[in-house]
């Protein structure tokens, strides 16, 4: 693993600072050094770590990848059952490289793989793909420059350390020799009480976590004027998202960038301090440093500028593909490019995303996506978020429909139309308009538009019609 050499050096060089503090919790470099080196030894060829936000986590992260050892991070909230399964088939399917007994604190081949990447998990098993030293190495150098991680900089990623997003801030903190922070759990005092005693510079999370920070934060007056940089991922940032962060944290650049698990880095923008925001469009800023994308249409054609279709990636952080779920569509490849499936369009350099196919409404012979359609109504002033989805519709084969969560009082369907204007193509706008209490999500917290149309056809209390 490319950080472990790193953690060698800062030990050596600064064996007295803070590497790490997780839960309340402090390592420095030469305690985070030894105490991983000490576990080593006893670490198997291949590890399933399946552990809450600690230190010790960090820890046991840096043994399992030592020499040519594989690691894969589970989910500590997932059913039993499940993890059992994982752990059966992580144990099963990887194929170690040798490990030496000597093998202490060392990295590994950089063509070697050392982790085990797994999809979001669910009752079902989660899909496994492998990643190679070198693919993590390219992608710190790319995001190090993208983003400006310092070394002065404190990172606090408030999320779960089993989460892609969280475990690739921690390593690349590793690798930087910044210092790298993490709760318990996610806890909005906790993290309002960690920016204002602990230095944080930089945070790394996902937009509902920002949106409740920013919030909540602006309410009771806790001060983010010391955080520089604030890196989401997981959506596009909504308006009213940016709008509450650019008051909460005015001195932050706010990034944003498109990625994947399968793929890591493909394209991303940075919002300045002061500088206006353009909302309510699907752009996602161009490639990052080492990356190259193309649109493909099903049967690998390059198409024009403008012209909607496969998100197709070339770069050396892309994964080495699946050790178990490959179904053959889950990632693609045509001639050396990827795609996980994500459809969108180039402009003039910058990519912007539609969504998923599978989301795609088609309705009296137009491709419209959910996913433009939400981050327009999303920029209408008075509107708090937005789902969109597609209706059966005997005259078009489908109708767009959309549930708005008013900010505040109420909301009108001449008000959302009037804020269209400009921002979305007018044979894009939904037919027909609901006011809805909260967003329809999952029992695992995503947006569903299933459940959208069911609340819709059902008359459920949640929603009110407010015409067309």
């Amino acid at each position: 693993m490319p950080f472990l050499n790193r953690i060698q050096r800062w030990a050596e060089e600064r064996p007295h600072d803070t590497a790490v503090v997780i839960a309340g919790e402090r390592l420095t470099w030469a305690a985070l050094r030894d105490s991983a080196a000490r576990a080593v030894p006893e670490t198997k060829a291949v590890t399933a770590l399946c552990e809450a936000n600690s230190v010790d986590f960090a820890v046991k992260f840096a043994a399992a990848v030592a020499g040519g050892r594989q690691c894969a991070v589970l989910d500590p909230a997932w059913p039993a059952q499940l993890q059992e399964d994982i752990v059966h088939r992580v144990e099963s399917f990887a194929q170690p490289a040798a490990v030496a007994p000597d093998d202490y604190l060392a990295d590994g081949a950089p063509e070697a793989t050392f982790l085990i990447g797994l999809t979001s998990g669910t009752t079902s098993v989660p899909k496994a793909f492998t990643r190679s030293r070198r693919s993590w190495q390219e992608s710190f150098d790319a995001s190090i420059e993208f983003f400006g991680l310092r070394q002065d900089d404190v990172t606090l990623a408030p999320g779960p350390l089993a989460a892609s997003l969280n475990l690739y801030a921690l390593a690349e903190c590793l690798y930087e020799g910044s210092e790298f922070q993490a709760v318990e759990s996610f806890d909005v005092g906790d993290v309002h009480g960690a920016i204002t005693h602990d230095r944080v510079t930089r945070l790394v999370l996902v937009p509902t976590m920002l949106r409740m920070l920013s919030e909540r934060g602006l309410t009771g007056c806790v001060d983010a004027s010391g955080i520089r940089t604030i890196v989401c991922a997981g959506s596009k940032l909504d308006a009213r998202t940016l709008e509450a962060a650019r008051r909460w944290a005015p001195n932050a650049t706010i990034f944003e960038y498109y990625g994947a698990s399968e793929l890591s880095f493909v394209s991303g923008a940075g919002l300045p301090a002061g500088e206006p925001a353009l909302v309510g469009g699907t752009g996602i800023g161009r490639p990052l440093p080492g990356v190259d994308v193309r649109i493909l249409d099903d049967s690998g054609t390059q198409l024009p500028d403008g012209a909607g279709g496969n998100i197709c990636v070339r770069s050396g952080m892309v994964s080495n593909g699946y050790l178990w779920g490959d179904d053959g569509e889950a990632l693609r490849s045509f001639d050396g490019w990827f795609t996980v499936g994500d459809q969108g369009y180039l402009e003039a350099g910058e990519l912007h995303i539609l969504g998923r196919r599978a989301d795609m409404i088609l309705t009296a012979g137009k491709n419209v996506y959910p996913h433009e359609v939400e981050l327009a109504l999303a920029a209408v002033p008075g509107v708090a978020a937005a789902v969109a989805a597609g209706m059966p519709d005997d005259l078009r084969g489908q109708r767009v429909v959309a549930g708005v969560v008013p900010s505040a009082g109420a909301v009108t369907a001449t008000q959302l139309k009037a804020g269209l204007e400009n921002i979305l193509a007018r044979d894009k706008w939904p037919l027909q308009y609901f006011a809805i209490a909260e967003l329809p999500t999952t029992d695992r917290g995503k947006v569903s538009r299933n459940l959208l149309l069911d609340w819709i056809s059902t008359g459920n209390h949640r929603i009110r019609n407010l015409g067309a």
